[in-house]
């Protein structure tokens, strides 16, 4: 399950240069930090057959208004009511830099891709109350999470953001993929970096 995930400055840069292409801005100073369920956030929607930036705040409301959701498996995203609709019609990337997991010690471990500053994670959104809220899609661990966590988000490529966001026909062909293997951090309590 991803419980929280992150943006730095050169996610923020990436994040620019996306809203450029579809001619939005954003200030960086806005998009920078940790990021926690509840919290409002930055995503990409499909708007007019067209990618839009959006803020959306993370997580559903739990039952009986009752805690927040913030995660759905991929493999029965379709099956639950709740979440159904939402997946068909309503997707949503969620830029960032990283994400967090904690390990069986409760230690925090920071994944980001190798070969690019921006990971894209899947999801979708629905309207609670007037306001859009989004949640994260998660899948099985790859290899480089595993050792970690046996859940991780979905995490889509940059070429297939427009067919996520926008082709009700064809996203659910990447729900099954298999993510991009990503480097790893062990994070301590004083917040130093050591590489694994």
């Amino acid at each position: 399950m991803c419980g929280r995930y992150y943006v730095d400055d050169e996610t923020a840069r990436e994040i620019e240069k996306l809203i450029e292409e579809i001619e939005e801005r954003v200030k960086r100073t806005q998009l920078t930090g940790d990021i926690y369920p509840t919290q409002e956030a930055p995503v990409l929607v499909g708007k007019n057959q067209k990618v839009a930036l959006r803020w959306q705040r993370w997580g559903f409301p739990g039952w009986n208004k009752k805690g927040v959701i913030f995660n759905s498996r991929s493999e029965t995203v379709l099956e639950k009511t709740m979440f159904r609709e939402s997946i068909l019609h309503r997707r949503v990337v969620i830029p960032c830099a990283g994400f967090y997991e904690w390990n069986r010690s409760k230690e925090k471990v920071s994944f980001r891709r190798q070969d690019s500053p921006v990971i894209f994670m899947g999801g979708f959104f629905n309207i609670w109350e007037g306001e859009e809220r989004f949640v994260i899609m998660t899948t099985e661990a790859n290899p480089s999470v595993a050792p970690v966590h046996s859940r991780m988000p979905f995490v889509l490529e940059r070429d297939e953001i427009g067919d996520w966001l926008l082709n009700d026909e064809t996203f659910q062909t990447r729900i099954g993929q298999r993510p991009v293997v990503l480097k790893k951090q062990q994070l301590y309590e004083q917040e130093a970096f050591n590489f694994i």
